[in-house]
């Protein structure tokens, strides 16, 4: 517990009594967990996954509970739960059966397997079998394009590169296991340092240090001056990973210099969008040096704590995360007394609930302060006004594992990887129709062809690329003729588009455009946080309109329809996702006009080999 906070209040839990249903174990960990924050609200996410664990939903029993545990009205609870979709507010089935059905698992087969457990269970997506023994949703990103198409039972571990088999045996009760696939690599000849050596992982502390691990974060936080790091950091040209490409050192010099309050830093570990799953390489395969990047950029702004939003579907890399933070606390590296130095810093982890609209920085805080993830109006922006009202900076988790590299060989060093903008290396994810999809650590500036033909081993099929997402799937869509495009910021910008978190979707010319457009735009209609009207009913007029296209009942009006709601929706909202989904459908529109043309033509899908929507 931050101790000298200003805000800190004891949290003293009301006496058992009767009505209560969650077990004295659950509570005692609630009442724990709000001892991290300023204000107890804070812990009720993770209040809500401890009473959902133990109870299987979150009954109106357990919502008065939880109220009554953190000083909250009941209606304060509900209506969180009733934001985020990892949350039940009624009972689901034993086993919990989730299929990720967005672009990647879709063109994996993801359909395929929701149609074998309906067929076998006699029910549909949303329904619970008669006897509370299975249920079935589809979701819309689990984070592991790579390993696609994916399932995850419950809140086990997911089942990746999911297969008949593998739902047969979950129909049976049996419970699949199996080791994630190592689909990260540094490849021959390239410079790596965000990833260990292929085929390792330094989960344990002594692997890193015994690399140099954490000498970064000494020297930071015992010789260095605050505004001498931030001044390294901003020589280097190291720019956000996580979609707007922010210089880092830039925003960290926002920060006041002289606070008279705290302040923290708010990491972004809850990469969500469809065609992004680098940060989960890092926290399952190095997650010391983030931690370590995190130290140092929290001496940097003369933060007090640093707490990063983990993607609650997260299992295996929460774990990997939390143990490493253990360690580091036990070696006196995270603490009231870091280093040795006298000054304090602490790590604290929150686990999201399944809502893409926490990655956009301000939703991400509203989340944090246990509401709902609704971004704000800005101004203020988060340096002066973030978490707890407090001066933050907001950086993401791969961001931040950059910065012990740039303190050990300098700014210098730096900038000979990548281009004179966009510097440095960065994981590149590659999903959809290739040979061998997985993240890459390879400079920002590697051509878009070199990194599917020579890194990815080019097309699974044979069949040649048609439609290219260079940066996760709020990035406008490029074609083959975009294939020598330098994967950098600026390069990106020259042909319209972004680099965004430079996850690659690649889609051979069996792929309808329609359909993927569709299925993106089904994506954003579901992520919309409601709170502007562009946004929430533009997104689910897109996603009728494209489903509309698909079936055979277009017209050509409705592509002049589809044209003219991107434009309402570009630039008329508090966040981006308004745009992000103007700039899928459209740019879908715009770049295959032609088989947008033939659907409505042919009164149906002119593509007999795509996958299903």
């Amino acid at each position: 517990m931050i101790v000298d906070h200003p805000a800190a209040k004891k949290v003293v839990p009301p006496p058992r009594r009767e009505g209560h249903v969650l077990s004295d174990a659950v509570r005692a960990k609630i009442v724990a967990e709000a001892t991290n924050y300023p204000q107890a609200r804070s812990a009720l996410l993770a209040a809500l996954h401890l009473a959902q664990a133990e109870y299987g939903w979150i009954s109106p029993p357990v919502v008065r509970e939880i109220a009554e545990l953190l000083g909250l009205k009941p209606i304060q609870v509900q209506e969180v739960v009733s934001f985020y979709p990892m949350f039940h507010s009624r009972p689901k089935g034993r086993c919990h059966i989730q299929v990720c059905t967005n672009i990647a698992c879709a063109v994996a087969g993801a359909r395929k397997l929701v149609r074998q457990v309906e067929d076998s269970l006699g029910i549909r997506v949303g329904e619970t079998t008669p006897d509370g023994a299975f249920s079935l949703v589809e979701v819309e990103c689990l984070g592991s394009c790579g390993s696609a198409p994916v399932v995850q039972v419950n809140h086990d571990p997911y089942i990746e590169r999911a297969c008949a088999e593998d739902i047969a045996a979950i129909l049976r009760g049996e419970r699949v296991e199996r080791q994630s696939p190592m689909i990260s690599v540094i490849p021959e000849g390239v410079d790596g340092y965000l990833l260990p050596p292929n085929g390792v992982t330094r989960t344990e502390i002594a692997d890193y240090l015994a690399v140099g691990g954490y000498e970064q974060a000494r020297r930071a936080w015992c010789e260095l001056d605050p505004d001498a790091i931030t001044e390294m950091v901003k020589e280097s040209g190291l720019r956000g990973r996580g979609g707007a490409g922010f210089v880092t050192g830039v925003k960290w010099g926002f920060m006041p210099k002289n606070p008279d309050k705290p302040s923290y830093l708010a990491v972004n570990g809850d990469e969500s969008e469809p065609g992004t799953f680098k940060d989960r390489q890092i926290l399952e395969r190095n997650p010391h040096q983030f931690i370590e990047g995190a130290l140092i950029a929290g001496r940097a702004i003369r933060a007090v704590a640093a707490y990063v939003y983990l993607r609650g579907e997260y299992t295996v890399p929460y774990l990997r995360l939390m143990h490493a933070i253990e360690q580091a606390y036990a070696r006196g590296f995270l603490g009231d007394n870091v280093f040795g130095s006298g000054r304090s810093f602490h790590m604290f982890v929150q686990r999201g609930a399944g809502a893409y609209i926490c990655g956009e920085e301000t939703g991400m805080i509203e989340s944090m302060e246990g509401k709902k993830g609704q971004p704000r109006k800005r101004p203020p922006f988060p340096a002066a006004y973030g978490l707890w009202g407090y001066p933050t900076t907001v950086n993401n988790l791969e961001t931040l594992t950059h910065v012990p590299v740039i303190l050990r060989h300098g700014p210098t060093w730096f900038r000979q990887h990548g281009t004179e903008r966009s510097t440095g290396n960065t994981l590149f994810g590659v999903s959809g129709h290739v040979k061998h999809p997985g993240v890459y650590e390879l400079p920002l500036g590697t051509p878009l062809r070199e990194i599917i033909e020579k890194y990815a081993g080019g097309m699974a099929n044979g069949r040649p690329p048609k439609a290219i997402i260079p940066g996760g799937v709020s990035m406008p869509v490029l074609t083959a003729e975009h294939l020598d495009t330098p994967m950098d910021h600026e390069s990106l910008q020259r042909v319209g588009s972004l680099l965004g978190t430079a996850g690659i979707v690649v889609l051979d010319d069996s792929a309808c455009p329609v359909r993927a457009a569709g299925v993106i735009a089904r994506f954003f209609r579901h992520e919309s946080c409601g709170q502007c009207t562009q946004c929430r009913e533009g997104t689910g007029f897109l996603y009728k309109l494209l489903k509309r296209l698909d079936s055979g009942r277009g017209t050509m009006a409705d592509l002049r329809t589809i044209e003219d709601v991107c434009g309402y929706m570009e630039g008329q909202t508090i966040c981006a996702l308004s745009d992000a989904a103007a700039w899928a459908a459209g740019n879908f529109l715009r770049r295959f006009r032609a088989d947008f043309e033939a659907h409505v033509a042919q009164r149906g899908c002119p593509f007999p080999d795509s996958f299903e929507m």
